[in-house]
């Protein structure tokens, strides 16, 4: 059926249909009338969600002024529908020129009735998503001023201070990884406080991938899928941490890969935090990893002695704490694992000394961190896995590093990349570089090709299982 006749089934139209002059009245009239035929002519799901809140305005000039509740209705129904709804007006009354579309905030997107789980209609009465603050709380601490900066971070920090001080986009998207408290999200933080606070009118949005799921699910159930929408695709700047945590949940995904694509094409920034590269993330969609990979790409890699020092004095600066050296270097030296710890193990030893008084020494710190300087001396090195594997295939542990690609010197470094990917929390990049400066696909294709050769050969299976237990225990 044509959408002329559809129209024509559902209305009854005065043969002149329409007279060639008319009120404003007469107008508004004219569409209600052809507002109704719009679940017939569009479905039903097109006019809940994109038609059924649109309002006549004026007519004047030859032009059919309509009004959308918000600027992302207007795009749409202007790309999908006003060809074919400015084809109807002038059916019905030649007078019509031209549809136009304007954005009138005062309409309200009308509530859709849902079903209870007994069966009978309710009209649910949350607020819509418009109506709630759905970025997450800025940490005050975390800004560019207390970052301390080293080798295992440069990158990171430099890209993230470039797109925090230009309005133009650099990188699209800016891609930042890494292990667990390396810093991620106090890259995030400091971000968004840069761009709140030099660029005011700037619309920034930060929440995690977690809480970007929840507004997808709630908009669903409430079918306000328009309002999310709008929310997140007319940002500047979209800030999403801990990505990792949509991986394989497909719905989620597709939403998500919707609004990168709309914003990407709007030239508005995206800025992504994972615990791993686009690569490595497991459960996401070929489509989704290539388009991550568009921009920037910026790891975090696990910190060094010196940077670890650096982090130690700079937060014993901020609370203001008389702190031997000789303590701040013993804390550099046995905690290794991630920032956030290391700043943990030091707020313990001051509120200890506080609480309980007495002085600050290495002896007093062992003491108090006992717990966590035993939990240290436990985690596995990729130094000690380079030299228990060279022990155990009796090559040289400089083998490890070395451009021999002889059998029996490839083989062990592939086990001994196996094995650092297994026991570290050290990024392909930084394995990669502990192997004689190889690139992150060079420690993919040899975890890859270990994991084929333990399934494939029982011996080599149980070789690398030996060598995996001798290393925890």
């Amino acid at each position: 059926m044509t959408a002329q006749k559809a129209y024509d089934s559902d209305v009854k139209i005065k043969e002149d249909k329409a007279p060639l002059t008319a009120s404003q009245d007469s107008f508004s009239e004219l569409w209600n009338s052809l507002k109704s035929t719009f679940p017939k002519l569009f479905g039903e799901a097109t006019y809940k969600s994109w038609l059924s809140p649109l309002a006549f305005k004026e007519f004047s000039g030859g032009r059919f002024v309509i009004a959308a509740p918000t600027a992302f209705m207007r795009d749409w129904v202007s790309t999908n529908c006003s060809k074919k709804i400015l084809e109807l007006l002038q059916s019905l009354n030649p007078i019509v020129l031209q549809l136009d579309i304007v954005v009138d905030k005062a309409l309200k997107i009308e509530k859709i009735a849902a079903t209870t789980p007994n069966g009978a209609g309710a009209m649910l009465s949350s607020p819509s998503i418009e109506d709630e603050v759905i970025g997450s709380r800025l940490e005050p601490r975390y800004v560019f001023e207390n970052f301390v900066v080293g080798q295992s971070n440069e990158l990171a920090h430099a890209a993230a201070l470039r797109v925090a001080e230009s309005s133009q986009v650099h990188f699209n998207p800016l891609f930042i990884y890494g292990g667990v408290g390396l810093g991620k999200t106090h890259l995030m933080h400091a971000i968004a406080w840069h761009i709140k606070t030099c660029h005011p009118k700037r619309r920034v949005v930060y929440l995690s991938a977690e809480k970007f799921m929840y507004q997808f699910i709630r908009a669903l159930r409430f079918k306000d899928m328009v309002s999310f929408k709008e929310k997140f695709r007319s940002v500047d700047v979209l800030m999403i941490d801990d990505f990792q945590f949509i991986s394989g949940k497909e719905s989620t995904q597709e939403e998500f890969f919707h609004t990168f694509n709309a914003l990407v094409d709007q030239n508005h920034q995206v800025i992504i935090s994972a615990d791993k590269s686009p690569t490595d993330l497991p459960g996401l969609e070929e489509r989704m990893r290539s388009r991550l990979g568009w921009g920037l790409v910026a790891d975090i890699h696990p910190t060094t002695y010196e940077l670890r020092l650096g982090i130690l004095q700079s937060k014993t600066e901020q609370l203001k704490a008389n702190i031997p050296v000789s303590v701040l270097e013993f804390l550099a030296h046995k905690i290794a694992s991630n920032i956030r710890e290391l700043e943990g193990a030091l707020n313990r030893i001051v509120a200890h000394a506080s609480l309980v008084g007495g002085s600050i020494t290495v002896e007093s710190t062992q003491q108090v961190l006992r717990d966590i300087l035993r939990a240290n001396d436990r985690r596995v090195t990729i130094d000690e896995i380079q030299r228990k594997v060279a022990e155990h295939y009796h090559i040289k542990v400089s083998d490890m590093h070395s451009a021999k690609r002889t059998r029996t010197i490839a083989r062990p470094r592939q086990v001994a990349m196996y094995l650092s990917k297994a026991l570290t929390e050290a990024s392909l990049p930084e394995i990669g570089r502990k192997f004689g400066g190889r690139d992150h696909a060079t420690v993919m294709h040899a975890v890859k090709k270990v994991k084929e050769l333990m399934q494939e050969e029982r011996s080599f299976g149980e070789d690398v299982d030996l060598l995996q237990k001798m290393l925890q225990s």
